[in-house]
C-alpha cells in the first residue's frame, strides 16, 4: 500500500470508522457512491479535504486573526446550491446544505469550491486555461461582491433572484416558481378519513408508540428554537415517520419526517419537516478554537445557528431539537426547493456565468454573519476583514485559487482511483 492509500484509509476510517461498525450497509452503499466519479469521491470526503489543508497543504496566505476565524459553509462545493423561499417570501439561488458550517478561515471555503470546479471541467473535458478563465471569473466576482458590501452596499449586485439572474440560473429559479406545496403533499401523503398521512415508500416506514413519544417530546422543544413562535393550529403533528439516510453524507443517519396541520386547517396548507440527527462537522477537528467548540449546545444547534448566520432570511422553520441526547436539525421539505444540474451547463461561455453569480452567492454568505447579524460568535465585519487582508493584492490571490484548483483537482482524481482500489480491494474493516 503507497503511503498515500495509507493516509487515505487512516482519515476516512478515523472520520466513519464508528458509523461503518454501526451500520456498514449504508456505508458500502455511500462508498459505492463515491467509487461512481472523482466529483462524487470529493464531495464525500471533506474530511480527506481538511486533513491535507491542515497537514502539507497549510498556507496562512491572505489570513490573519480575524480572516481565520470567519463563519464558514465547511463543504462548498459546486453542488451545494439550489434555491429556496426565503422567510419574506422571495426566491433565491444560494448556498445550501449547511450541515458542515462551522467557524474558520474563509479561504478554505474558496479553496474547496475552486477545486470542485476543476474536477467539473475536467469530466466535461475542458482544457486547463479554461479552467484557469472560470476560477477566475469566480474570485473576480466574489472580490467584486464582497468589495461592494464592504463599501457601503450601493455597487453590490445582490441576492440571486428572479429579478438580478439571467440564464442558467434564471430557468432554474423559474422551475422552482412552477413547484407547488399541493403537488409535494401529494408526492409524499394520501388523504384517509379526511385526513392526511404520510404515504407507504421504500424509503420510509411508521414508528413504534416509544419513537413517535420521543419524536414528539424533541418536536415541543423545536418550537421553543423557532426565532418566531408558530400559531398553535401550526403546533398539531398529524403524522411521524423514520426516514434513513440516503444523501452521501447522512449515510445511515436516522431522519423523521413530521406532518403537520400548517398556518390553517385546510389540507392543501399542510407543512413536512424533516428532523435528522446532525454530525460533527469534517472542519471541526482542525479548527483549534475554544470559544467556537463551547459555543454550541450540541451539533443541531451548531447546524441551525450556522445555517440562519450564514443565510439572509432563512427558513421560518429552521430550528433545532433534542432527541434521546442527541442534537437533531429540524427544517420545513420545502415545495420550491431546485438544484442546479451541471449536466445541462457545458459550454464555457454558460458556465463562466453561472460562476460568476456563485461567486456573489459565496461573497454574500461570507458577509452576513458578523457583527451585524443576531449572532455574536463573529463580532467583525467580516467582509471588511477579508477585503483588507486581501487589498493590493487581487492578481496573487487569484493566482494562489488558480494553483490550488489545479493541483487539488489532480490530487483528487488520483485519490479516487486509490480509494477505488481500497474498497473494492477490502480494505476497510467491516465492508
Amino acid at each position: 500500500m503507497t503511503q498515500r492509500s495509507q493516509f487515505i484509509l487512516d482519515v476516512l476510517l478515523a472520520e466513519f470508522g464508528e458509523s461503518i461498525a454501526r451500520e456498514p450497509g449504508a456505508f458500502r452503499a455511500k462508498f459505492r457512491k463515491m467509487a461512481a466519479s472523482p466529483f462524487a469521491f470529493y464531495r464525500g470526503s471533506a474530511c480527506l479535504f481538511y486533513a491535507d489543508l491542515s497537514d502539507e497543504l497549510a498556507d496562512e496566505s491572505f489570513l490573519d486573526d480575524l480572516t481565520s476565524r470567519v463563519w464558514i459553509h465547511g463543504d462548498l462545493h459546486a453542488e451545494n446550491f439550489g434555491t429556496y423561499m426565503n422567510s419574506s417570501g422571495r426566491l433565491v439561488f444560494n448556498v445550501n446544505d449547511f450541515d458542515e458550517a462551522y467557524v474558520g478561515p474563509y479561504i478554505w471555503d474558496l479553496k474547496r469550491f475552486v477545486a470542485s470546479v476543476a474536477l467539473i471541467g475536467y469530466a466535461k473535458a475542458l482544457s486547463d486555461e479554461v479552467i484557469s478563465q472560470l476560477v477566475r471569473e469566480f474570485a473576480g466576482s466574489y472580490l467584486h461582491e464582497l468589495t461592494a458590501i464592504a463599501h457601503g452596499g450601493d455597487d453590490a449586485i445582490g441576492s440571486l433572484t428572479l429579478e438580478t439572474t439571467s440564464g442558467v440560473l434564471h430557468r432554474v429559479l423559474q422551475t422552482a416558481r412552477l413547484n407547488t406545496r399541493v403537488a409535494l403533499l401529494d408526492e409524499e401523503t394520501t388523504i384517509e378519513n379526511f385526513e392526511r398521512r404520510f404515504a407507504v415508500a421504500d424509503n420510509r416506514r411508521p414508528v413504534d408508540d416509544a419513537t413517535r413519544e420521543a419524536v414528539l417530546a424533541a418536536y415541543e422543544g423545536y418550537l421553543a428554537s423557532l426565532p418566531q413562535p408558530l400559531n398553535p393550529v401550526e403546533h398539531h403533528v398529524k403524522d411521524v415517520v423514520l426516514r434513513q439516510g440516503i444523501g452521501i453524507g447522512s449515510a445511515g443517519l436516522p431522519s423523521y419526517n413530521l406532518l403537520l396541520e400548517g398556518h390553517t386547517q385546510a389540507l392543501e396548507n399542510d407543512v413536512i419537516l424533516y428532523m435528522k440527527q446532525a454530525q460533527v462537522p469534517a472542519v471541526a477537528r482542525y479548527i483549534d478554537d475554544e470559544k467556537v467548540h463551547g459555543y454550541f449546545k450540541h451539533q443541531g444547534h451548531r447546524t441551525a445557528e450556522s445555517q440562519r448566520a450564514l443565510q439572509a432570511y432563512a427558513d421560518s422553520w429552521l430550528g433545532y431539537a433534542d432527541l434521546n441526547g442527541v442534537g437533531q436539525l429540524v427544517a420545513e421539505v420545502s415545495p420550491y426547493s431546485a438544484d442546479l444540474d451541471w449536466s445541462d451547463v457545458n459550454e464555457p461561455a454558460e458556465l463562466a456565468s453561472v460562476i460568476t453569480d456563485l461567486g456573489r452567492a459565496v461573497a454574500r454568505m461570507h458577509s452576513v454573519a458578523d457583527d451585524e447579524s443576531s449572532h455574536d460568535l463573529v463580532d467583525f465585519s467580516t467582509e471588511e476583514a477579508i477585503v483588507a487582508v486581501i487589498d493590493g493584492h487581487e492578481p496573487e490571490f487569484t493566482a494562489l485559487l488558480v494553483d490550488f484548483a489545479h493541483a487539488y483537482g489532480a490530487r483528487a482524481r488520483h485519490d479516487h482511483q486509490l480509494f477505488v482500489d481500497l474498497f473494492r480491494n477490502g480494505r476497510f474493516p467491516g465492508l
